[in-house]
């Protein structure tokens, strides 16, 4: 009896392990739920754009002026932070997705992709030339995928949470992020370096803020019941 005991913990165990955490996450209907707003601010002054140097494939990849997107700060406001909620354990329900990363004239767009735990990636080529798709991933499995010309389209299953570094071999400058969330509350700041959570179980919350150059930063948050709750985040270098 003892030895069947053991041998269920151990069934569990590996099943947590390999799912990277995905069970702890229940999702269904939120009828009473908040809303997490705001901004994501630099502190201080932002550097200047880097322009990128563009060596190869020029007739494609150098139609239009690329600078560095490893940091972007609009009017004070940065630029594909991700926002999320990392110790929510119930709330709206979550569904794989399928997403889209394209490549269109050497770039990754958008730089940062959020997405789900289970989703799918549909990598586009619309270039005509070679690309290379190598992620660099610790949680998830790796891959390094050749996309020639007439290949327009790789699709990749994203199964456990993890900010995954894409690079593309063929064009050294080609660097992007796939965001894979274990809860469906995050969101990646647009333009203006907004962000919104919405239908937040009322409750309280760790809100973190990741980006690949400034780091993460982490705060507590209250949510009430309908509320909707304005954040100013700060991140600095």
């Amino acid at each position: 009896m003892r030895r069947k005991i053991w041998w269920t913990y151990f069934i569990v165990a590996v099943v947590a392990f390999t799912t990277g955490g995905a069970m702890a996450y229940e999702g269904g209907a939120v009828s009473n739920g908040g809303t997490i707003s705001g901004v994501v601010k630099f502190k201080g002054t932002a550097p200047a754009p880097k322009p990128l140097m563009i060596t190869k494939d020029k007739a494609v990849c150098d139609k239009t002026p690329k600078t560095d997107p490893t940091l972007v700060v609009k009017g004070g406001n940065v630029v594909y932070a991700v926002v999320s909620l990392t110790d929510i354990k119930s709330g709206k329900k979550m569904e794989p997705m399928t997403v889209t990363m394209d490549q269109k004239g050497c770039e990754y767009h958008p730089h940062v992709l959020g997405l789900t735990a289970g989703s799918t990636v549909d990598i586009l080529n619309p270039d005509g030339i070679l690309h290379n798709v190598h992620s660099y991933s610790k949680v998830n499995s790796p891959f390094n995928r050749a996309q020639p010309k007439f290949k327009k389209k790789l699709s990749i299953k994203m199964e456990k949470p993890e900010a995954v570094h894409l690079q593309c071999d063929v064009h050294g400058w080609m660097s992007g992020w796939l965001y894979v969330a274990g809860n469906p509350y995050f969101s990646v700041t647009n333009e203006q370096g907004a962000f919104t959570l919405s239908d937040v179980p009322p409750g309280t919350y760790t809100l973190e803020v990741w980006h690949e150059t400034l780091g993460k930063q982490s705060q507590k948050v209250i949510v009430g019941a309908k509320q909707d709750v304005k954040l100013n985040l700060e991140l600095s270098k």
